[in-house]
């Protein structure tokens, strides 16, 4: 089964902690390049993160992120260095001694001294594992989606294969009578001279232009080519590169026989084909 390389999955979850977003996008790339961007209180889950995404693609640029939007009930835990504070509170006594100051040290003025007031230390251990569920969520339906983007991929290839053993049998239909054109016009050009000619040397050169014009090893490897396509389409495993270069050989048989054409409607299906080869190396580009 084809899968894509272009794709995207986004997922969120409302919880006691607040609010957790993942989202992952790619597109394609010659190897396996992914990025992630993790919220600073979940960031040691990005090993997992990473081994999960590598065990389950093989190419494509991958970007992931997880936002983390913290309740109310996180964000306003503060903790108190009380052992700060009493250092504090204690000097400040002590300088009231010393300058003659009797009045009484304020809890507030201690609380605003620095490091007395920070955010308390919370166990994020759940929140982590929350977060992990959601991300298996969220790459099933990335998979999901590289998978229906690489069917349609398989059925516009399929498609591609049929048209082009339409224009292989047209070909094979033309190329006598092309072949055939050329000798009458031939031997009509040599009449309307009136010379006298080596028989045997006319028929020398007929067959070479029978052997210069003929397609027939072109079109036994473009039908071995496709044949070899439509047994990739049935793999269940990275095929991206093998279809890559198998498009490369459907075009350079595509201008060989271009090359070879001797009259117009072998030229327009040559065109046709080159068109529709064109079209398969675009979306084989997005396959992984």
């Amino acid at each position: 089964m084809l899968k894509s390389m272009t794709a995207f999955s986004r997922k969120e979850s409302v919880n006691d902690w607040g609010m957790l977003v993942w989202e992952m996008r790619s597109v394609n790339h010659r190897y396996l390049d992914v990025s992630i961007r993790i919220a600073d209180e979940l960031r040691l889950i990005e090993p997992q993160v990473r081994d999960k995404i590598s065990a389950r693609v093989s190419r494509g640029k991958v970007e992931v992120s997880l936002r983390f939007k913290p309740s109310q009930k996180v964000s306003s835990q503060i903790a108190v260095n009380e052992s700060l504070a009493t250092q504090v509170a204690n000097s400040a006594k002590s300088l009231q001694q010393i300058i003659g100051d009797n009045q009484p040290v304020s809890a507030m003025e201690v609380l605003r001294w620095p490091g007395v007031v920070g955010q308390a230390e919370a166990d994020f251990g759940p929140l982590q594992q929350l977060a992990m569920e959601l991300f298996d969520t969220a790459l099933e339906d990335y998979i999901e989606t590289r998978k229906r983007e690489g069917e349609k991929t398989a059925q516009m290839l399929t498609e591609r294969c049929t048209a082009i053993d339409d224009i292989i049998e047209k070909v094979k239909v033309l190329r006598p009578q092309a072949i055939e054109r050329q000798r009458t016009k031939l031997i009509s050009r040599i009449e309307e001279l009136d010379v006298d000619h080596d028989t045997g040397r006319l028929e020398q050169e007929l067959v070479y232009i029978s052997q210069r014009l003929d397609v027939a090893e072109e079109l036994d490897r473009l039908t071995a080519h496709l044949s070899e396509l439509r047994d990739i389409l049935k793999r269940d495993e990275p095929v991206g590169r093998r279809l890559d270069f198998l498009v490369q050989e459907f075009n350079r048989e595509a201008n060989t026989l271009s090359s070879k054409s001797a009259d117009a409607d072998t030229t327009a299906l040559s065109v046709d084909l080159k068109v529709y080869i064109e079209q398969m190396r675009e979306q084989v580009q997005n396959i992984e």
